[in-house]
């Protein structure tokens, strides 16, 4: 690796121009990556409720579809309105009374289960249609449409409004997330730091890997929201490391060698060591979130991983070019740190081992029931603001009509109608059910078969299928909507095998189940990848097991809070926290324990290795967490889309939890468990062999 250092001194400045140049193709590759809005597009394509989607798409045309709500129009008026909507590109059909009879006839003619579908007190109801699917981007571009068609006093619900206020306020939000991490890091690496300067190099050596890594997503097609917004944040929080390693050892190897570049040659080669050493583990727990079915993990996992991989190859070779040729600018700017000496504090924590034993024995079990019993929300309307279009609809539909998610019901086509009827009066009986709406329900017995709209015969029924439309009372992933969809399952297979129920809430009742074992595969692979990473760095395959249970221990801690304060925290917060967190901070605990090991085996004695250890590694770590703290706490504070909002925070609080956890358990650990260390590590061996003598 010194051969490597050399050659990238040699040519560092024709690596500043190329790292510079291939800037250019990786803004055209993220500008030409496609975002994804729509969280529920993740879940597995053999579903029932996915395959049912497809049907719906394939044999009726229909992507996705809204519910929109006018208050104080007269009919005449709504008329009006729904003619120019029917007009928008992409806008399949509107539904609604005069897709029946002219309005010149009596509404009385309808059903009264028809009626009161779209009718309340002092407001009417459309059903939209839309030709294409929930998130796409023609579907989008409607809403925005028929927004500005409909005056204040219409709502345009439905998934489809959702994403679009989603991709509307993310898309408003990412630039500031990015700017308020740089700042926040940017002055933490000024106080850290030994200058001014070397922050710049720093955010821009990542920045460059930033862009890179971005840049290379257009090979996946697409990916969510939610990694485009935290991809930048995250990974300046779990790269700034490698920086700050490089430049410690460039600044140990200047003391060493006068001539800067024979010290950097060297600070390189001993970075590389260290950096691929401990970006192992950090891979590891983004890699182990590809192992989820719900495959938003998989998109976040391949992004991240990535993003780890390309910001090691910049720390060991853009950053020390930077710094190479900025080097006089960083001498200019060069100043004490103004962290205050640890000393102390470092001999406190260690001499009080058995205070934090005693702690982690204490506090372990109520901190993992917590973590266990943390509320989460599965309701995506629920991560974003009042304010927004979307979610003051979907209010007005729950008050005006006591109405949740519509559910679409796939039925064969040559099922006999008395069976249908007879399907349809026990589905109606469900707790929470407000009406079933199909040909059978419209038909009724006042309407001839004959005058039924061809435009509605063809919503409703297809060569194979027939669609039927269920009003529910109850939200979106709510314990009742939950057991109503298991009731209305059993009715519809009971009278058609093969029928399918589909929508909004039966794909998140999917989403809950399906996460739930997400959360356990991903927790075990975790663990286990970062586990075998540890072992064989170490030699030892008790090490692991001490290491990945400190972290753990703080992992239990940061997710039970939410449990103490009554918080609850999206679904996808309780999956992958734990293995960022897990991958990203056991790096702490990698380094006190490589120094650890070393002062062990040159000699020194269990209490005098250890006290050198915590004290040499502390300002590290501290820094380190800092760093971390400060590329997601402000965008927590920030984000007005809980789901981004909760996973910063989260992040955040877990870097600095972790820091503590190491600082002061991981000692103690070292302390008790000495001897077992000892025994069962290879290269601590020659502790044994020592002390023996």
């Amino acid at each position: 690796m010194l051969k490597f250092g050399k050659k990238v001194v040699k040519y560092r400045a024709a690596i500043f121009v190329l790292s510079i140049l291939l800037l250019a193709p990786a803004a055209w590759g993220y500008i030409h990556t496609r975002v994804n809005y729509d969280v529920l597009s993740y879940l597995p394509g053999e579903i029932e409720t996915m395959k049912g989607q497809d049907i719906l798409a394939d044999e009726f045309g229909t992507g996705a579809y809204s519910m929109f709500v006018c208050e104080g129009m007269s009919n005449k008026d709504v008329a009006g309105l729904k003619e120019k909507m029917e007009q928008v590109d992409h806008v399949n059909e509107v539904i609604w009374y005069d897709s029946f009879f002219d309005l010149s006839m009596p509404m009385e003619m309808l059903p009264q289960k028809v009626l009161d579908i779209f009718n309340s007190e002092d407001s009417t109801m459309m059903f939209i249609i839309f030709d294409t699917t929930t998130s796409a981007d023609e579907t989008m571009q409607a809403i925005r449409e028929l927004r500005a068609l409909a005056g204040k006093q219409c709502f345009l619900s439905g998934m489809s409004a959702i994403v679009t206020d989603t991709k509307d306020l993310a898309e408003k939000e990412v630039l500031a997330y990015v700017v308020i991490a740089v700042i926040l890091s940017a002055i933490v690496l000024s106080v850290c730091m030994e200058s001014f300067f070397i922050p710049v190099l720093f955010l821009l050596g990542i920045g460059f890997a930033i862009v890179y890594n971005l840049g290379t997503n257009i090979f996946m097609g697409e990916i969510s929201y939610i990694t485009k917004a935290l991809a930048a944040v995250l990974q300046l929080g779990v790269t700034m490391d490698y920086s700050i390693f490089l430049w410690h050892s460039y600044q140990e190897q200047m003391g060493i060698y006068e001539d800067h570049k024979e010290a950097m040659a060297h600070a390189i080669e001993k970075t590389v060591k260290s950096v691929v050493g401990s970006s192992l583990t950090t891979v590891a727990g983004f890699a182990a979130l590809c192992f989820m079915s719900f495959t938003l993990g998989l998109d976040l996992g391949i992004v991240m991983a990535k993003g780890v991989i390309i910001g090691v190859i910049c720390c060991v070779t853009v950053l020390p070019s930077m710094i190479m040729i900025f080097d006089r600018v960083l001498e200019k700017t060069s100043h004490r740190s103004f962290l205050p000496d640890m000393d102390r504090l470092s001999g406190f924590i260690t001499r009080h081992y058995r205070v934090f034993a005693l702690l982690l024995v204490l506090l372990i079990v109520p901190a993992a029931y917590c973590q266990k019993n943390a509320s989460v929300y599965y309701n995506l309307d629920e991560t974003l603001p009042d304010y927004l279009p979307s979610t003051q609809a979907n209010e007005r539909l729950q008050n005006d009509y006591q109405m949740g998610a519509l559910h679409m019901l796939l039925i064969d086509s040559s099922l006999p109608s008395k069976e249908v009827r007879d399907m349809i009066s026990e589905m109606e009986e469900v707790d929470g059910v407000k009406s079933v709406l199909g040909m059978e329900t419209i038909l009724g017995s006042k309407v001839p078969e004959s005058m039924v709209p061809e435009s509605i015969r063809d919503v409703m029924e297809s060569e194979n299928y027939e669609l039927l439309m269920i009003s529910n009372e109850y939200k979106t992933a709510s314990p009742e909507v939950n057991r109503q969809i298991e009731a209305l399952n059993a009715i519809l297979k009971k009278h058609d095998p093969s029928g399918m129920l589909v929508g909004e809430a039966p794909c998140t009742k999917d989403l809950i189940t399906i996460t739930d074992k997400d959360f356990k595969v991903v927790n075990s692979v975790s663990i286990l990848a970062v586990f075998v990473i540890i072992l064989f760095v170490f030699k030892s395959w008790f090490i692991p097991i001490v290491l990945v249970a400190v972290i753990e221990f703080a992992i239990f801690i940061n997710l039970g809070i939410p449990y103490l304060t009554g918080t609850s925290l999206p679904f996808i917060a309780s999956i992958v926290i734990g293995t960022i967190q897990l991958g990203s901070t056991v790096d702490y605990a990698i380094l006190m324990t490589g120094r650890y090991e070393t002062e062990r085996c040159s000699g020194k004695s269990k209490k005098e290795a250890i006290a050198i250890a915590h004290r040499t590694s502390m300002k590290s770590v501290i820094v380190s967490a800092i760093s971390f703290f400060a590329a997601t706490f402000g965008v927590g504070l920030y984000s007005d889309i809980d789901m981004i909002s909760a996973l910063c925070n989260l992040m955040a609080r877990g870097a600095l939890i972790s820091m503590v956890v190491v600082l002061c358990v991981l000692p103690s650990m070292f302390m008790l468990l000495d001897g077992v260390i000892c025994k069962t590590s290879k290269n601590f061996k020659e502790a044994l062999h020592h002390e023996q003598k």
